[in-house]
């Protein structure tokens, strides 16, 4: 397997994942633009309902506007639903005004977000032309774990990574078999364990990247491989 192009896939996906974020933020930001026209459309919308109460609803009724928001008991906004240029979005706020939780639609993609109580992006699932990619995040905005299905890539993949943004770990579905993939902490590739038909194997790498231990199950038997640093075999089985 490609790992180094497997990671630039994954890499380019969350990319693309942290542009429709941005985007994302930028058309709430741009909300503020438009919170007179919401009031308008807030009031427009209080007295319909009022109106309503009073009497039967008429059949085919329909409400149009570019924007919605929703405020609880103390006038704080906890959702709003908006239309713009960019594309359109859903957005959903704590009591203390954090943005909690978005699903937006632009033509990247569908995205959906997931924030803390801080307004951090904790989580992010995201529709893109390439394939779907789910992000997560820890509390400092590193990516944790990457899961894509690119369309042109080897198959499903899942990566794993450490609280430095070190790739670790990569689970990839290849049409012949899953591969598991183990790094260091300087992202070099220490050990890797494949299951193709027919068989299955594992590989040990030293510091330098070399394969020093290699062992495998083939339709034929076992094989035992051992080789030193310049990669020439100091004993072998059969």
């Amino acid at each position: 397997m490609d790992t180094e192009s497997l990671e630039d896939r994954l890499r380019t996906q969350e990319a693309k994942l942290a542009r429709a974020e941005r985007r994302f933020r930028l058309v709430l930001a741009g909300l503020g633009t438009a919170v007179l026209a919401c009031v308008v459309v807030w009031v427009v919308i209080g007295s319909a309902g009022r109106a309503q109460a009073q009497k039967p609803a008429e059949a085919g009724k329909v409400i149009r506007a570019n924007s919605f928001i929703l405020e609880d008991a103390n006038g704080k906004v906890r959702a709003d639903l908006s239309v713009t240029e960019a594309g359109s979005d859903l957005a959903f706020y704590d009591a203390n005004g954090k943005l909690r939780a978005g699903l937006i639609v632009t033509e990247d993609g569908t995205g959906l977000y997931l924030h803390d109580e801080k307004g951090r992006t904790r989580a992010a699932l995201v529709a893109l032309k390439g394939g779907p990619v789910l992000g997560l995040y820890d509390e400092n905005g590193k990516t944790r774990a990457a899961l894509g299905a690119d369309k042109d890539g080897p198959g499903p993949a899942l990566s794993l990574y450490d609280e430095n943004g070190k790739t670790r770990a990569v689970l990839v579905a290849l049409k012949n078999g899953p591969r598991l993939d183990l790094y260091d902490e300087k992202c070099d590739l220490r050990a890797a364990l494949v299951a193709p038909k027919g068989g299955s194997g594992l590989s040990l790498y030293d510091e330098k990247g070399k394969p020093r231990t290699v062992l495998g199950v083939t339709n034929v038997g076992p094989v035992l491989g051992l080789y030193d640093e310049n990669g020439k075999t100091v004993w072998q089985a059969p």
